[in-house]
């Protein structure tokens, strides 16, 4: 990856993750069996600990509790397919899975010795990905890595940058989309989605579950946009978030459960957009059908390109559903 793409996807991590951490988290009441979103984030970073070079970690045996197994060899099966992902995705796995021994009290000032395993925040992510999505805690710990990752890279960049305005960050998130749904359509025909007509469908399970209910009809009108406008186009850089955010997890979905059938697809679709809903619920953030809608894209594109010709490059034509 050459340097300016680097530092693309850097600039695309901190546009994409970053509004949600400006909200005030105030959302709905929990009841009382079920922890809130705060307690969650407390207990994830209240047990991570950090090395003498600065790395975070995780002890297995910690975060076999926080993400609700019960019995260690279990859970170590979990660990073996992140594990074997790690080996897929070029990672050394040593560098992310480090075997330890640990002493720990067993009464009467007695001691023996256990094995434990030190996880990187990479390592933690990808236990959480290959996880009983069911679980409460893993869908929560699935969202909070995957923000937390990007959350350090905002960080990074924000270190070395100059903030981008609303309409580049707009650009860049819309150039993003159309390369995200162009690899989750790759993955949705894998699963058998195999026509125009059934793409669409698939894409409509995403809105709706993503829209409260919505299909892109309906997020038209409700933005008093018109039937030949693309949404996408009309979204500002929160909402366009969220909709990059629906795209990578349901394409990574996809692959990584090797869903069958276009129903079955479909139906993943929703499951990723309704839980992107209910992320930005438990942090206090504004459904996207009720975000404003926000000037054409092209027109943005055309604007930019002529006040600042070699500083951002952009595609100004939409597809039709990208």
């Amino acid at each position: 990856m050459s340097q300016d793409d680097s530092k693309k996807s850097r600039e695309i991590a901190e546009i994409a993750f970053k509004s949600a951490f400006r909200s005030t988290r105030q959302g709905p009441s929990e009841g009382p069996e079920t922890p809130s979103i705060e307690s969650l984030i407390a207990q994830f970073e209240d047990a991570s600990q950090t090395d003498d070079d600065g790395v975070q970690f995780w002890q297995a045996r910690e975060l076999q509790r926080l993400l609700g197994y019960t019995d260690y060899r279990n859970f170590l099966s979990i660990v073996s397919k992140a594990m074997e992902a790690c080996r897929n995705s070029g990672q050394p796995v040593e560098n992310h899975f480090v075997d330890v021994n640990e002493m720990v009290g067993i009464g009467s000032n007695a001691e023996r010795q256990i094995s434990d395993i030190r996880l990187t925040r990479y390592a933690a992510y990808l236990i959480a990905q290959n996880g009983d999505s069911r679980k409460k805690q893993i869908a929560f710990a699935q969202t909070y890595f995957a923000i937390q990752t990007r959350r350090q890279e905002s960080i990074d960049l924000e270190a070395h940058s100059e903030p981008l305005t609303e309409d580049h960050r707009r650009l860049l998130l819309r150039d993003e989309i159309k390369t995200h749904n162009k690899n989750l359509a790759s993955a949705a025909k894998g699963a058998g989605v195999a026509t125009p007509l059934d793409f669409a469908i698939f894409q409509t399970f995403g809105y709706k579950g993503l829209y409260g209910g919505l299909d892109k009809s309906g997020i038209q009108r409700r933005k008093g946009l018109k039937s030949k406008d693309n949404p996408l186009d009309h979204m500002g850089s929160t909402e366009l978030a969220a909709n990059l955010f629906r795209a990578t997890q349901a394409e990574d979905k996809l692959r990584r459960e090797q869903t069958k059938g276009k129903i079955r697809a479909s139906q993943l679709h929703y499951a990723v957009g309704k839980r992107v809903r209910q992320t930005i619920r438990e942090l206090g953030g504004t459904m996207p059908e009720s975000l404003p809608p926000a000037e054409n894209i092209e027109k943005v594109a055309k604007r930019l390109k002529h006040s600042a010709p070699h500083e951002i490059e952009a595609g100004s034509k939409s597809d039709s559903e990208s």
